[in-house]
């Protein structure tokens, strides 16, 4: 009825249910699976481990915060990312992005433990994603009112969803680190559920959907299941919008399966994504030793060719730190790369002189749209 929420099923405890799924949400869940172990076993050749890894984990946190109305070009959060390791000041919506870099991390981190999953972990990765943002006095604070979505400030009148009232939120928080810290159930189907239920709790007063997809890799490294690289799954979800809203939807009225098939489906692609954002940036690397004349292994050139991909905004310094060369041998590079096109200095200083390769968001970016293509 018009002028009031809209009704679901009561939020219950998920820590013991026994999930039952259909013939498609099965072959989903295989398919998701199977193109994971995919991703885990075929490394990139050329391209380092952590300059792929690093861009994954930018374009993730990217679309994640894409779906909460926050959007920045690539570029503009390298130079963010650059000017914050110099502790330089930033690009205020740059860095809220960044900590969500930071938060997915985190989530990471806490997935390589064998220790159970505690609600103290849930509130480290919403205090790392919301510490250093105009929110901050509430990073990692479980919320003590009642919050909605949709509607108006004022009462959930029109609200298209109510949580459960806050006094609800911390028991059912603990329900859901048991149901994380199960074994019986297939890995990419208990990322799902997790962060369904994880988004109907809504325990904070902000931040929820970005933690909530944080909260996905945690589950995902914790089985084994992500090593080295990051699957794209909210640069997928970025751009099905309605399925996404809609296959949480399904769950919130008890339609496991519909979302689990609609997770499972975005994992394989995202998956099979980043399967060719390695090899796009080997290519890449490749054509760049090309326009060098193939310098000789070893050569600081080779090595800052290795690293522009993880950190396409560089200053001497920062170059010495990435390669461990000197000062005159990391300058005599960046001339190198400067000539020939793959650098370009971004601003006229005498001193503190920086560079970037606006290959490397270029590249991401024509990455991100690919996803969008089935």
């Amino acid at each position: 009825m018009a002028g009031k929420s809209q009704t679901r099923q009561p939020l219950g405890r998920i820590a013991a249910r026994e999930f039952m799924f259909t013939g498609e949400a099965s072959t989903a869940l295989h398919e998701a699976t199977k193109a994971l172990a995919r991703l885990a076993e075929d490394p990139p050749q050329l391209a380092r481990l952590g300059a792929v890894a690093q861009n994954l984990l930018r374009s993730e946190s990217v679309a994640s915060s894409r779906i909460e109305g926050v959007a920045i070009s690539h570029k503009r959060l390298a130079r963010t990312s650059f000017q914050e390791a110099g502790k330089r000041r930033g690009d205020n919506r740059a860095a809220e992005v960044l900590g969500n870099v930071e938060a997915m991390k985190k989530a990471i981190e806490l997935g390589n433990t064998a220790a159970s999953f505690a609600v103290s972990d849930i509130l480290a990765i919403h205090e790392t994603l919301l510490r250093n943002t105009d929110n901050r006095g509430i990073a990692g604070v479980i919320r003590d009112k009642q919050n909605w979505i949709g509607g108006n400030d004022y009462n959930p009148v029109g609200a298209t969803y109510v949580p459960p009232p806050p006094e609800h939120v911390v028991g059912l928080l603990e329900d859901l680190c048991q149901l994380i810290d199960r074994n019986d159930l297939p890995p990419v189907a208990q990322a799902a559920i997790a962060h369904a239920q994880f988004e109907n709790i809504h325990p904070f007063a902000d931040g929820n959907g970005r933690t909530g997809r944080a909260l996905i890799y945690a589950i995902l490294r914790r089985s084994e299941e992500i090593r080295d690289y990051i699957p794209p799954i909210s640069l997928v979800l970025v751009r099905e919008p309605k399925a996404y809203v809609g296959g949480l939807g399904a769950y919130s009225h008890g339609d496991v399966s519909a979302w689990s098939a609609t997770f499972a489906d975005a994992t394989a692609r995202a998956a099979s994504a980043a399967r060719r954002l390695a090899e796009d940036i080997e290519r890449r690397q490749e054509a760049w030793l090309e326009r060098l004349g193939q310098p000789r292994k070893g050569a600081t050139v080779r090595q800052l060719v290795d690293v522009l991909p993880e950190q396409p905004v560089v200053d001497v310094p920062v170059a010495q730190r990435l390669t461990g060369r000197s000062h005159v041998a990391v300058g005599g590079a960046i001339k190198q790369l400067e000539e020939s096109g793959v650098l370009v200095r971004i601003n006229q200083r005498k001193w503190g002189r920086v560079w970037e390769c606006p290959e490397v968001p270029e590249l991401i970016d024509a990455f991100e749209k690919s996803v969008s293509t089935r």
